[in-house]
């Protein structure tokens, strides 16, 4: 994308579809809720995009992870994480190998980012437990804290949504390729107002290449209680994960047999990694008058054990999480207002218990304190919306190893605004700032005498929302102006440039100033009574726009993806669920001295229900597509150090439900 879309035309383009298609103003749909804004309110009047799925759609799709269902359903570009299990990295707005330190994971209340570069981990979240995904588009800083610059994903469970459930259970197996086996179970128990649920899952395969094999599992339980006006309870959950390390491969590698380890090291068939994830947390949800009242408090702990390059390296994490909001709902000037106050803490510490590196019992910390507030200003007669909000974050940081640390207090703000044009037509616009602190692995490992700055960005977003009678169409223009921007340079000066006797360049440093923009549609139609289709284009733009690398592309962002979706219900209890993902080419490294190549994926499942069964068989990447999503270098012109994606394989299953 050479040039930005004029923000005027972006305005007025919903006047010019209403002109085109007035027949479709007299419509009005359900409205859609969501709570990623920290309180329940309805989709259609925010000032900026937020993406739903639902359990529904995850079922469909035949998606068996978090970050699988955000890559098929929303086409949200995703690399293959390094741990295997199952797990990817997501990048919800172009910010390539740092996407997971600029984007907020949220569960149930628990934040799942670390203070270090390890991913959240999304894949370690029960499936079937999920009852909604919501990915809230562009900065998130106000509402969750430092690290939202790119979006913010808040995953609601069964349990977490906290609604009325009849006594249920579920069970689902599935055969596959690769030797998959995968087993869930998922039950809920209600009782006056008391309720129980419980999720677990096993996963078993040998996976897509050699010493990539993965054993996951899970269980997590919640019980809490409820009236008319008071609602709390308790939950807690374990997750394990234990995969093969293969390693990267050549291009010459590559060409020969994409799902060979790595033929260059002898360690490459035997290298390994063990994560281990526990958490447990109570929460409290109360109406008080005019004001609702939530708190969570939260725990979790991980432990992981790795052997790469025959090099050991085992740290265990502990980290807490406290929230307290509340909301005020009330008439102000005879309009409705919505006033939110909270306070976050957040503490985390990682010690290292074997490494050949760092010295054992060295402590990496991070803790942060916030308050945050919110307005929202609704005129019922105009169909304007007012929105702003404030958040000041006091930071400290450190690492044992380096006798480094950071220290800052860091404000973010934003301002937004919704108009409804027509019934089922509406605008929205927010400007705002947001932030984050170089992590524990950033800041001591950046070049000697250089410390490294908060990075900081200035984000603007403008949106049109037109509800369709069958559906709805939603087109968003995005742009982040980063200061500071933080991430690794491998040809900076680092800590080991001048080494007798391994000396090698790169450092973490603080880029010269880049920005994001782009465009993203998202739309969702029923074409007929049994065919619906799911639809969602981006245009990304990420660069350099001074110093060393001006008019340079950030390496691993694709400039387009495309993801189309339909699911279609020929007949009572069947159901054909299909999906093309595109995504472009992009460039390994700064300089952009190569490309890694585009790809297309085609993934198909019939299920048929009859009573309380589903049977179902499901095709991945049907064409047999050899591609992959990571590459850390070029070696000339050709990518290298690669990470081959997964060919065609099949799924089979069955689901019961009582």
């Amino acid at each position: 994308m050479k040039t930005c879309i004029s923000k005027a035309r972006l305005a007025v383009l919903p006047l010019a579809l209403a002109a085109a298609f007035p027949v479709f103003a007299q419509t009005q749909l359900k409205e859609v809720l969501v709570t990623a804004t920290r309180f329940a309110e309805p989709a259609g009047t925010l000032p900026f995009g937020v993406s739903v799925i639902t359990s529904e759609d995850i079922q469909s799709s035949g998606s068996t992870s978090v970050n699988e269902a955000v890559m098929r359903l929303l086409g949200v570009p995703g690399r293959l994480d390094l741990s295997g299990g199952n797990n990817y990295s997501l990048d919800l707005r172009g910010f390539g190998v740092t996407a997971d330190s600029n984007q907020v994971v949220i569960v149930d209340g628990l934040r799942l980012n670390e203070a270090d570069q390890s991913t959240a981990g999304l894949s370690s979240i029960p499936i079937d437990s999920v009852e909604r995904i919501e990915v809230l588009r562009g900065t998130g800083t106000v509402l969750y804290g430092e690290g939202a610059t790119g979006g913010v994903i808040v995953i609601t469970t069964k349990a977490g949504l906290g609604s009325q459930r009849l006594n249920s259970a579920e069970l689902y197996a599935a055969l596959g390729s690769h030797n998959l086996m995968d087993e869930r179970v998922r039950a809920a128990f209600s009782s006056g107002g008391f309720s129980l649920d419980v999720a677990a899952d096993d996963r078993r395969t040998d996976g897509h290449r050699e010493n990539f094999a993965s054993s996951t599992n899970g269980l997590n339980i919640s019980g809490q209680w409820s009236n008319d006006w008071l609602r709390l309870g308790a939950r807690a959950g374990r997750n394990s994960l234990d995969g093969g390390l293969p390693g990267a491969l050549s291009a010459a590698a590559y060409a020969t047999d994409p799902y060979q380890a790595d033929p260059s090291r002898s360690t490459s068939k035997t290298d390994s990694a063990s994560i281990k994830k526990d958490y447990a947390g109570i929460f409290i949800e109360a109406n008080i008058g005019l004001w609702q009242v939530a708190a969570d408090a939260n725990q979790r702990a991980k432990k992981l054990k790795s052997l790469s390059y025959a090099d050991p390296f085992d740290y265990d994490v502990d980290a807490t999480n406290y929230s307290v909001r509340a909301l005020r709902n009330e008439k102000f000037l005879s309009q409705d207002n919505a006033f939110v106050i909270g306070y976050d803490q957040d503490v985390w510490g990682r010690t290292i218990k074997q490494s050949s590196y760092t010295p054992v019992g060295t402590l990496a910390t991070s803790k942060s304190s916030a308050f945050y507030i919110k307005n929202d200003l609704t005129f019922s007669t105009s169909g304007t919306r007012l929105s702003a909000g404030f958040r000041t974050q006091d930071i400290k940081k450190a690492e044992g190893s380096t006798v480094s640390s950071l220290s800052d207090r860091l404000n973010a703000w934003d301002l937004g605004v919704s108009q409804a044009i027509l019934q089922n037509f509406t605008v929205y616009g927010r400007l705002g700032s947001s932030f984050r602190l170089p992590n524990v692995d950033e800041f001591s490992y950046a070049a000697p005498g250089t410390p490294l700055s908060a990075q900081t960005s200035r984000d603007l977003e403008l949106g049109t929302r037109w509800k369709l009678p069958t559906g709805q169409v939603e087109l968003r223009f995005y742009r982040n102006q980063l200061t500071n921007e933080i991430g690794y340079d491998a040809s900076a000066i680092g800590p080991h440039s001048f080494d007798s006797l391994y000396p090698y360049d790169g450092a973490n440093v603080n880029f010269d100033p880049t920005q994001r923009q782009g465009i993203e549609l998202e739309t969702r139609q029923a074409l007929s009574a049994s065919l619906d289709l799911r639809l969602n284009a981006a245009l990304r733009q990420a660069k350099f726009t001074a110093g060393t690398y001006s008019g340079n592309y950030v390496a691993l962002v694709p400039k387009q993806t495309l993801a189309v979706r339909a699911n279609w219900r020929p007949n009572p209890g069947h159901i054909l669920d299909g999906g093309v993902t595109w995504v472009a080419e992009q460039s390994p490294d700064f300089a952009n001295a190569c490309k890694m190549p585009s790809y297309a994926t085609l993934d198909l499942r019939y299920a048929y229900k009859y009573q309380n069964a589903e049977f179902a068989v499901g095709v991945t990447n049907l064409t047999d597509e050899k591609y992959y999503t990571l590459a850390y270098g070029c070696a000339g012109t050709q990518p290298t150090s690669l990470y081959p994606e997964a060919g065609r394989a099949f799924t089979t299953s069955v689901r019961l439900k009582f």
